[in-house]
């Protein structure tokens, strides 16, 4: 028989072109002279949102749980310095703070205030700044929970990475300074699991070994955790291999006691327990974060930490139903990280580069993001304490106001380029902002929010 699928596909074409349809406008290269007066208009709208966020540090600069990593010596982007006048205006609009820079005459007040405040509020002090900035929920990544985040708005998020480094740890120890900062606070967290767990030290089998690891994560999730994190780049590569289970036991029974594994038998060890965590995070419907941008130190491997290491996981249809969300979008591979979130499980984060990037850039980036999976794309504050001046609640502002005016930036050009309606942007808003990241966390949740005023 003679294939006639030409023949059919010609007259469907036929058919729909006999039909007149309304004509829809064509997406144009360049935005139109309407480009600011959308945006004023969009912002409007924006800054009405409710905020979900999905990444931050929430704390205070005295509070060694606020992050399971501390910063090494090593540069800091341009924006994040304390001399960015960005920031003072961050602390006159949160405290009124009456000057203009941070010096050592200065800063003091703040420190103060900020106390005065903490004493009178008390578990509603970072309410209220949340409260001031339209933050409705927040994803507090933290290695425990602290009594001072009020519960009904701070879900927490709690760090998986200490249960790579259960062995000798000399080797890695030595890379760099880095590792000297980052490896003993693995350690020091491996031994609080442990504590948790009711063990005084690593157990004798790795089935044991494995039944704590669940252990510690039923734990976790009966105490608000909604996720799990890996900050895996800033020790390896992010590409795992697929070891059995009796290759990872091998190494444990070796070296559990005692012993210094190589690189390879540490690996092998760390690739089946990463993948075991993921199994583990699935079954206790637990989303999993993971770090896939640039990091902080001078020894940060961009090939290592590079996101398109996680293509092999990401794609592997036995972890379909894992929910993996991509902390700080891959930055700098931000171009290639959004093709990754075709994937139904796979979202994109954020949180950090609008903390590194002005929003003229940001608003680039989004762009990019928002016209190929909008859906798929949640956002993140990063906000972080950096001392007892500059603390969390300056960085939530940075965040969230560059946020919304690079969102409004973004969505104004689409707009005037005819991509899509306003009320679309509109819509488009509301799932970076808050309904996305809502259906991740709070899976009965997601209908559209705003503030109310």
């Amino acid at each position: 028989m003679r294939d006639t699928r030409w023949l059919r596909v010609l007259t469907a074409t036929l058919t729909i072109a006999a039909c007149p349809a309304p004509l829809s406008p064509q997406a144009t290269p360049y935005p139109k002279q309407d480009v600011q007066q959308l945006y004023q208009k969009l912002l409007r709208s924006i800054e009405q949102i409710a905020i979900f966020d999905n990444h931050s540090h929430p704390g205070f600069a005295n509070d060694p749980d606020v992050d399971a990593m501390a910063s090494p010596p090593g540069s800091s982007a341009l924006r994040i310095r304390a001399d960015n006048p960005e920031l003072v205006a961050a602390s006159r609009a949160l405290f009124g703070y009456p000057y203009s820079d941070f010096s050592a005459q200065h800063a003091p007040w703040l420190v103060s205030r900020k106390l005065q405040l903490k004493q009178q509020q008390g578990i509603q002090y970072f309410d209220s700044i949340l409260d001031k900035l339209g933050i409705e929920m927040v994803v507090a990544n933290r290695v425990s929970m602290p009594a001072y985040l009020d519960p009904s708005r701070f879900l927490w998020a709690f760090f998986v990475d200490s249960f790579l480094f259960p062995f000798d740890n000399t080797r890695i120890k030595q890379r760099n300074v880095d590792e000297q900062v980052y490896i003993p606070l693995q350690e020091k967290l491996l031994r609080r699991e442990l504590q948790k767990a009711g063990l005084e030290q690593l157990p004798d089998s790795f089935d044991g070994y494995l039944h704590f690891i669940t252990r510690v994560l039923e734990l976790n999730r009966a105490n608000r955790g909604v996720a799990i994190k890996f900050e895996a780049a800033y020790f390896r590569s992010l590409k795992f291999s697929d070891p059995s289970q009796p290759e990872a036991e091998s190494v444990y029974n070796r070296y559990h006691a005692g012993g210094e594994p190589s690189a390879a038998d540490y690996t092998v060890f760390q690739d089946f327990v990463f993948r075991y965590l993921l199994r583990e995070a699935c079954r206790l419907n637990l989303a999993v974060q993971i770090h896939t941008s640039v990091g902080i130190g001078d020894f940060f491997s961009l090939e290592n930490g590079n996101i398109l290491n996680l293509e092999s996981i990401l794609r592997d249809p036995r972890y379909e139903p894992v929910r993996f969300v991509l902390l700080h979008g891959g930055l700098p591979y931000e171009h290639q990280a959004i093709w990754l979130a075709a994937r139904n499980n796979v979202f994109l984060d954020s949180s950090l580069d609008e903390l590194y990037l002005y929003p003229s850039e940001f608003k680039d980036e989004l762009k990019y993001w928002l016209s190929i999976y909008p859906e798929k794309i949640v956002f993140g504050s990063d906000a972080f304490p950096f001392n007892d001046a500059l603390g969390a609640e300056e960085s939530y502002w940075l965040g969230v106001r560059s946020a919304r005016q690079a969102l409004a930036g973004a969505l104004a050009e689409l707009v005037s380029e005819s991509a899509f309606s306003e009320e679309q942007a509109i819509k488009i808003a509301h799932g970076y902002l808050h309904d996305t990241a809502a259906r991740l966390y709070q899976p009965s949740a997601g209908a559209p929010s705003a503030l109310s005023r």
